[in-house]
């Protein structure tokens, strides 16, 4: 049977000072009135029912995650006592499928992208299921054509087309976050796609795999799969989780498997627009720009400045700039950012380093 699940952990520093640790990225109503993670749960509609949709994010948020998405059940609910980076949210989701389903496929899917169309992204999703459900020992991973060439991406290279599938390719390997020149190389040579983040497993099959390249994790899995839905579930779970060795999905699983001929990876390229919002210029992406290249949510006022981006927590709260270009203004009722756009990725250093009360 089809499943998904929505990693929607992360602190989204980036995006302070509207990001924080009370009220993450993914919770922000700052995309049209709307939070991601109500975007990304609301992409799954017509693919996977609400009853098989699962989250998996910190336990502190469930109140605001059961709000933002109102079909999902505490049963669903992956609760995290802490992150443990993206493998053991997978492995969690894994190991509560595998026990409830033996034959549960499931889709990996982040709160943190804007897809459009819809109707190719359901197209490639069904694509990437039947692979699995034709050979269970495959993963697979969506890839997105990159458009520049990005650092801050994982790539995938696309290997030999997969008989029987239409734009389906077998994985050569994976590069985690590439330098410049080598990033560059890829985007020319055309048959490299940025890793997406998404993934489809057999849940049972994932786990084994688990077990061969992170015992030590898969131990405390098995753990929680044994306690799941009994009355020592949410005991085992706080004191389990914390103790998993911290790791991402692409250095642990992915790119090992990559290598390992008991297990296929394949890759569907989706021809979609895909933003990852995750700081404030791809934010600034989702808005309509006027002719001098200034963005904005909020009421502003700009005189001999171009390029500017601007967000506040108050549509009506008037925000102006004089003289300046290439320049990102966040503003909220205690605490504004002023920054360069090309430093951006720098905000989250300030995140860390202004009081606990603002982080």
């Amino acid at each position: 049977m089809r499943y998904a699940m929505i990693m929607a952990g992360g602190s989204g520093t980036r995006l302070w000072p509207m990001s924080r640790k009370a009220l993450p990225k993914q919770l922000l109503p700052f995309i049209g009135g709307k939070s991601l993670l109500e975007i990304a749960g609301a992409r799954l509609e017509g693919i996977v029912p609400a009853e098989r949709r699962l989250v998996c994010a910190a336990d502190s948020y469930k109140a605001q995650v059961m709000r933002a998405v109102p079909s999902l059940t505490n049963e669903n609910w992956l609760g995290e006592p802490t992150g443990r980076d993206t493998l053991n949210a997978v492995g969690f989701a894994s190991a509560v499928l595998a026990k409830r389903d033996p034959n549960a496929v499931f889709v990996v899917l982040t709160s943190d992208h804007l897809i459009e169309p819809q109707e190719e992204f359901a197209r490639r999703l069904d694509a990437g299921f039947q692979l699995v459900e034709k050979d269970p020992t495959r993963f697979v991973t969506f890839g997105i054509t990159p458009t520049f060439a990005a650092t801050g991406y994982g790539y995938v290279e696309r290997g030999d087309p997969i008989v029987g599938f239409e734009q389906c390719f077998s994985a050569k390997r994976f590069v985690e976050k590439p330098a410049k020149e080598i990033a560059q190389m890829y985007l020319e040579a055309k048959t490299f796609s940025w890793n997406s983040g998404m993934f489809v497993f057999n849940a049972a099959k994932c786990l084994e795999a688990i077990s061969w390249y992170k015992p030590e994790n898969f131990s405390g899995l098995e753990k929680i799969a044994a306690a799941w839905g009994t009355p020592q579930q949410k005991q085992i779970v706080d004191s389990v989780y914390p103790m998993l060795s911290k790791i991402s999905i692409d250095y642990a699983l992915m790119e090992p498997a990559s290598k390992d001929p008991r297990r296929s990876i394949a890759i569907v390229p989706m021809g979609v627009q895909w933003k990852d919002v995750g700081s404030w210029p791809s934010w600034a992406e989702t808005l309509q720009a006027d002719a001098a290249g200034n963005r904005s949510n909020c009421d502003t006022a700009h005189l001999d400045s171009k390029n500017i981006s601007v967000a506040s927590d108050d549509a009506h709260h008037t925000v102006s700039v004089i003289g300046l270009d290439n320049v990102i203004v966040v503003r909220t009722k205690d605490a504004t950012l002023v920054c360069r756009a090309d430093m951006a990725e720098r905000v989250k250093e300030i995140a860390s380093s202004v009081p606990p009360s603002l982080q």
